[in-house]
């Protein structure tokens, strides 16, 4: 998985090293090592990573009731009248089936009533 080829100790082209490319490998390998540390103590950090859960998700539960307001504002009648004339269209546009309704009610109401004699 990504390992160097060389063994310790040997040069990897059969050159010898100088004393300032083992330094410089050494630096490398303390480097790479303090990154691999630094990742796995951020992932072993649980209480972090609940904390940084719970915020993404208040903030989706934010964006998501904002859009709710906005979809109901846009919606909902400015005034009653207009609320009342958005009903009566309905109604006008849906003639038969609230006659049928009315009549299954009024049915249904007269049956109740006849029944209680």
């Amino acid at each position: 998985m990504g390992e160097d080829e060389r063994q310790v100790g040997e040069a990897v082209d059969g050159a010898e090293r100088t004393p300032e490319q083992i330094q410089a490998d050494i630096e490398r390998t303390r480097r790479e090592m303090g990154d691999t540390v630094a990742a796995v103590a951020e992932k072993a950090d649980v209480k972090a990573q609940a904390k940084t859960k719970v915020e993404e998700t208040k903030a989706r539960i934010n964006d998501k009731k904002d859009e709710v307001l906005h979809r109901t504002r846009e919606a909902a009648p400015d005034s009653a009248a207009e609320g009342a004339d958005k009903a009566a269209r309905v109604a006008r546009d849906n003639r038969r089936p609230l006659v049928i309704g009315g009549a299954v009610l009024i049915a249904f109401v007269l049956g109740r009533m006849s029944g209680r004699e």
